[in-house]
């Protein structure tokens, strides 16, 4: 089946990101910031709960909390210690949605449907991997970081796991991230929800599609 092979291949890429801690492509150098606001924190500011709004970040916060409820020593746990630096790209409901959608053929008409079908579909291990391929390690990227980089390959969370930047227009800007999935659409920076948690060490990006580790 499927659904299957596709999470058994993203467990297999999340127990790959055990056996190595460090990205297989160097990240960019982190900025000079020194705040220490963790993005949990940010994510977690506007109550917790799934509403009507499609382009904000609840389903991505629940994966976050539901992977370190099972796996409390997750890799995942760095977007909580805010003085670990790093660059979180985040898919907003919507990219949840069409992500669900494309695994199970069915579009949820709900946040909470949508997150219970993404973690029942896939499992844990799966949606671990998945959050783990949406950060870079070790660097904070900024915009003004983000415009400059076009060709950068930069090395994820995910153990081996890379994508690769590509600046279309430095001025408003448009950005897409080239991920693994060679034939479905490609993520691009929501130009308008870009350095989220600015002044800290931990900073994150909205994008418009849930980046993929695997060809699906």
């Amino acid at each position: 089946m499927k659904i299957r092979r596709i999470a058994a291949a993203l467990v297999v890429a999340g127990l790959a990101a055990t056996l190595s801690a460090a990205p297989a492509v160097a990240a960019p150098a982190p900025g000079a910031t020194s705040g220490n606001r963790s993005l949990a924190s940010v994510l977690l500011a506007d109550g917790n709960k799934f509403d009507r709004n499609w382009r904000d970040y609840d389903i991505v916060t629940e994966a976050v909390l539901a992977v370190l409820a099972a796996k409390p020593a997750s890799a995942v746990g760095v977007l909580t210690d805010g003085n670990a630096a790093l660059t979180a790209f985040l898919p907003d409901d919507r990219a949840f949605q069409t992500l669900v959608k494309d695994l199970t053929g069915r579009r949820y008409h709900s946040e909470e449907k949508v997150f219970t079908k993404l973690a029942a579909t896939v499992g844990i291990d799966a949606v671990e991997a998945v959050l783990l391929y949406h950060v870079v390690p070790g660097a904070t990227i900024t915009k003004k970081d983000a415009v400059k980089a076009d060709g950068a390959v930069l090395g994820t969370a995910l153990a081996g796991a890379t994508f690769k930047v590509d600046v279309i227009s430095k001025w408003l800007p448009v950005i897409r991230l080239r991920d693994a999935d060679t034939n479905d659409r490609d993520p691009y920076l929501n130009p308008w929800k870009l350095n989220i948690n600015s002044g800290n060490l931990q900073i994150a990006h909205g994008i418009t599609q849930v980046l993929r580790p695997i060809d699906l």
